[in-house]
């Protein structure tokens, strides 16, 4: 068994997104004896008021870039730890416009790893099991860390070029890394653009839900607390080098989330429109997570989807200050897209 490892001092990048602030949120109300500093440059995916409620004295907000090499000399000694979720993270964006993917993804992943080289810091790296490619349909197999690598996008390409850095900095420099691969979350202050809030808030706006394709594509989901419960146990008993798989055995295809959240929501379940598939739309991502269960004995507690969507639509219809602002214009740009 490895030793813990406590750390008193973090920073945590992207915090201000969905699943960094999450895991701000988590490390707060559960770990009293570390604080956090938040890195986060604040664009459309990062919302500040995704950190309301979190005590001055135990987080630190600092606005800027994680490819600012100056800015990491600035702030990263005093830390025992980088937690890196700081990513351009939306499939239909890169394919859009690729370059701000390699910029942030690729580029920033190495600004924030000679950051760590140079002040012998702890790292641990967010990435998504996206990076595989996709599985057939029909294939009983799932991803695990012996998967090779098949990114079929170019966000999932470069969250692989990332992950590659960080293997090969720890080999070659020696830092003390660990990697994580994680299936799709759900859950509070998540961006409209995606799939779930997109959904849920369709139906709240009166819109009627639109669906890429005959909706058959698989997704592995999580709830974003159970990802930052698993991140956490990597960070603190992880073993330097290794690579761990989250997920909760959450398998669902997109036409059934979508039939149960206008189920929950009240509405007839064929009330949605099918709209022309995403290019190179991954097919089914399916998560193996034994080797984090059985060697570092993490387990999901959010193991009722239904429930977990449920109190995932509450928090949206709950808070419209929250998304209400951002939605026109994630609408108007999925219009330009034909989506």
């Amino acid at each position: 068994m490895t030793e813990t490892f406590v750390p008193k001092n973090i920073i945590v990048t992207g915090g201000a997104g969905f699943i960094g602030s999450n895991f701000v949120h988590y490390v707060v109300d559960n770990h009293p004896g570390t604080h956090v500093t938040v890195l986060d440059a604040l664009t459309y995916a990062g919302n500040l008021d995704n950190l309301k409620g979190i005590p001055e004295d135990r987080m630190d907000f600092v606005h800027g870039n994680i490819c600012d090499a100056e800015l990491l000399d600035r702030i990263v000694p005093g830390h025992d730890a980088i937690v890196h979720y700081a990513a351009e993270s939306h499939n239909d964006n890169s394919i859009a416009n690729p370059e701000p993917f390699v910029r942030t993804n690729v580029v920033g992943t190495f600004r924030l790893l000679e950051a760590v080289r140079k002040y012998d810091i702890r790292y641990h790296h967010i990435s998504t099991d996206e990076v595989y490619g996709d599985l057939a349909l029909d294939d009983p197999h799932r991803f695990t860390e012996e998967t090779p690598y098949r990114p079929s996008s170019p966000y999932s390409s470069t969250k692989a070029s990332s992950d590659m850095l960080v293997r090969a900095w720890t080999r070659t420099y020696g830092i003390r890394a660990t990697i994580s691969n994680c299936s799709n979350n759900y859950g509070p202050y998540q961006h409209v653009e995606k799939f779930i809030p997109r959904q849920i808030t369709n139906i709240l706006t009166g819109v009627r839900p639109k669906l890429y394709g005959a909706g058959l594509n698989v997704r592995d989901w999580i709830h974003t607390e159970d990802h930052s419960s698993a991140v956490w146990t990597i960070l603190t008993k992880g073993r330097i080098g290794e690579t761990y798989l989250i997920g909760a055995d959450g398998e669902k295809n997109n036409i059934d989330v979508l039939r149960i959240i206008l189920r929950l929501m009240g509405e007839p379940e064929d009330a949605f429109d099918h709209v022309k598939d995403r290019p190179g739309h991954d097919r089914r991502y399916a998560i193996d997570s034994t080797k984090l269960q059985t060697e570092l004995g993490w387990k999901p507690t959010h193991t009722d989807f239904e429930s977990g969507l449920k109190a995932t639509i509450d928090w949206y219809a709950a808070h419209p200050e929250w998304w209400e602002k951002t939605k026109a214009a994630t609408e108007e740009r999925y219009r330009r897209q034909g989506q």
